[in-house]
């Protein structure tokens, strides 16, 4: 729960939010029962979070799977639509948005609208890019011979996202609008001392058009949830933005028991939310790109003359 009220000042009992996972599709708490503590900046209690079992890691990566087909097989546009009408959901709820940031981040005000707002237009940004990516991750390859030689990106299916820890809502969406723009799906961990963005950010999805399962949003012990992640044999990538040195090595170690893609924090990775401002670019598009090449001949075929 949580101290947001809605009565203050009007002699009514104030009504406390209940924060809880995002998992396909739906609401649960914790298989566990358990919650922790979230305090904003200077200790002071904002509300009880879920804390994520290994159970709870092992359910969203089933129901991330299971959307899987239906979310990669869609057309590029089509993805591109939904993101959008993510963003549109996100505007309509900036101030809620602005106040969990200012909390979460100990931001003034300002700041902390200035930062929704660069996080609404990043995911536009990131939208943009779903029918777009395929024209400069593949194409066309010189061969020498009869052939056309065709390559074109596929996304490499369920990724595991361990959100940034100081950017709690312009971090966590520049690491998960990537991973569903390019029609992966993903089991996200949010910040460990400031989840309630991101579990905010799931009752936004619940109510856009992502089908449920896409996106899957688990908070608690970044340590304990990304263990079982790394080893997880449906698991076919790994995003380490939000792992300390140490918890990324051991994550590591962890994934190379069966083929995973795992994308490490570079030395230039952001560590704050003032960094997370700078433009993007399309590396963490192609991160979890599979390429996929086709060869196929060419010429006449028969007397008709016709040709591929």
């Amino acid at each position: 729960m949580s101290k947001e009220s809605t009565g203050a000042g009007t002699g009514r009992l104030n009504v406390f939010k209940t924060y809880k996972l995002y998992v396909g599709g739906k609401f649960p708490r914790s298989e566990s029962g358990r919650v922790y503590e979230v305090t904003d900046t200077k200790g002071a209690w904002l509300a009880n979070a879920p804390l994520s079992s290994r159970k709870d890691a092992r359910d969203a990566v089933v129901a991330a799977r299971k959307a899987f087909g239906g979310w990669s097989g869609a057309t590029a546009y089509n993805r591109g639509q939904v993101l959008y009408r993510v963003a549109e959901m996100l505007e309509g709820r900036r101030e809620q948005f602005v106040r969990e940031v200012a909390e979460a981040e100990g931001l003034s005000k300002p700041k902390a609208a200035a930062v929704v707002d660069a996080a609404v237009d990043r995911w536009v940004w990131y939208a943009g890019w779903t029918d777009k990516i395929a024209q400069i991750a593949g194409g066309a390859n010189p061969v020498a011979g009869p052939f056309f030689n065709l390559s074109t990106p596929e996304p490499s299916g369920v990724v595991a996202v361990l959100a940034p820890r100081e950017s709690s809502f312009l971090g966590l969406i520049s690491v998960i609008a990537p991973v569903i723009a390019t029609g992966n799906t993903a089991v996200v961990v949010a910040s460990e001392t400031s989840p309630l963005p991101a579990l905010s950010l799931g009752e936004v999805l619940a109510t856009s058009d992502v089908p449920g399962g896409v996106v899957n949003i688990l908070s608690g012990r970044t340590a304990e949830i990304a263990a079982p992640l790394a080893a997880h044999q449906d698991v076919n990538g790994i995003d380490l933005t939000g792992a300390d040195e140490a918890l990324a090595k051991e994550l590591e170690i962890a994934a190379a028991d069966n083929l995973k893609r795992v994308r490490r924090p570079g030395a230039a990775e952001p560590t704050d939310t003032a960094a997370w401002t700078a433009a993007p670019g399309t590396h963490r598009l192609t991160a979890f790109l599979e390429t996929k090449t086709i060869w196929h001949p060419t010429g006449s075929l028969g007397a008709s003359g016709s040709a591929y």
